[in-house]
C-alpha cells in the first residue's frame, strides 16, 4: 500500500496552491490513503480564547468545500479531521473518506486549553471512546495531535488490531522533533504504522507551524517525513508487517 502525509499551510492563498500541488502528487504516485493535518481547511480557530459560532460557522463551510474536492484525489481513501457540530455542541471530528463516503470516526477527547491552543475553549471534547475504524489499509486507530501522548491508547489499538494509527496534527515548529518521538512511541506500543500530517509554514498570525509529517513502522524506523521544501512524502508499506508485530515484543507482554 503507498500511503502519503502532508503539510499544508494555512493562509488561504497558499493552501489552495498546496492543495493543486498535493493532488498532483497523489495522482502521479497513485496513492492508496492520504492523511491530512487536523482542521487543515481554515485558519487556525483555537488561537484565541474568544469563541464565535459564526467563525465556527466559516471553518465548517471551508471544510466543506474542500471535501467536496476529495474526488480530485482519486481512488484514494483520505484521512484526517474537521470542525462539526453535534447535537448542536462543536466538535473537532476525525474522518474517513473513501468512494465519496464519508465516516465519522472519532471526536477529539483530550484538549489543551492555553495561549494559541484554546481548544476546550472553542469545541467540547467527544466521547471518550477509541475505536478503530475500518479502512483501505484495515483497521485504523486514529490519535488526533494531543491524544498521541495518551499512550494507553496506542496499547489499547493494538488490542483491536490495527495496521494503522493516524494523528493528524496542528503543533509548532519548536516542538517537532518531540512529536515525532511521540509517533515513534505510538507505533511501537501498538504494532502499527503510525502516521501524521501537520500545518506546515509562517500563518498570518506569525505562528511556524512544525510541519513535519511521518511514515513510522511498527519497529519505530522513519520510513518518510515531510519539510518545508519537500511538503509530501509517500512511502509504501507491507501491511503485514503490522499483523507480525503483534506478536512480537513488546507488544505480546500482558498488561
Amino acid at each position: 500500500m503507498l500511503i502519503t502525509v502532508c503539510e499544508l499551510p494555512d493562509p488561504a492563498d497558499a493552501l489552495a496552491s498546496a492543495w493543486d500541488r498535493l493532488v498532483a502528487h497523489v495522482q502521479e504516485r497513485g496513492s492508496d490513503l492520504v492523511l491530512l493535518p487536523e482542521m487543515p481547511f481554515h485558519t487556525w480557530l483555537a488561537r484565541t480564547s474568544q469563541p464565535s459560532d459564526e467563525a465556527w460557522a466559516a471553518a465548517m463551510t471551508d471544510h466543506d468545500a474542500y471535501q467536496a474536492r476529495f474526488e480530485e484525489l482519486g481512488t484514494t481513501t483520505v484521512l484526517g479531521s474537521r470542525p462539526v457540530l453535534v447535537d448542536g455542541h462543536r466538535r473537532n471530528e476525525a474522518f474517513v473518506w473513501s468512494a465519496g463516503r464519508y465516516r465519522a470516526a472519532h471526536h477529539k477527547y483530550y484538549l489543551p486549553d492555553e495561549d494559541g491552543w484554546w481548544e476546550a475553549t472553542w469545541y467540547e471534547r467527544g466521547n471518550k471512546t477509541f475505536d478503530a475504524v475500518p479502512t483501505a489499509a484495515g483497521p485504523t486507530g486514529m490519535l488526533v495531535c494531543t491524544e498521541v501522548w495518551f499512550t494507553q491508547h496506542a496499547r489499547d489499538y493494538a488490542k483491536q488490531g490495527v495496521t494503522l494509527i493516524a494523528t493528524p496534527r496542528a503543533s509548532e515548529w519548536t516542538s517537532r522533533d518531540t512529536w515525532l518521538a511521540g509517533g515513534r512511541a505510538a507505533a511501537v506500543m501498538a504494532g502499527a504504522f503510525s502516521l501524521s500530517s501537520n500545518r506546515g509554514g509562517t500563518d498570518d498570525h506569525g505562528t511556524h507551524w512544525g510541519g513535519l509529517g511521518w511514515i513510522v513502522d511498527p519497529d519505530g524506523n522513519v520510513l518518510a517525513t515531510t519539510s518545508e521544501g519537500e511538503p509530501f512524502a509517500s512511502a509504501e508499506v507491507d501491511l503485514a508487517d503490522a499483523v507480525e508485530a503483534k506478536g512480537t515484543y513488546p507488544r505480546y507482554v500482558e498488561d
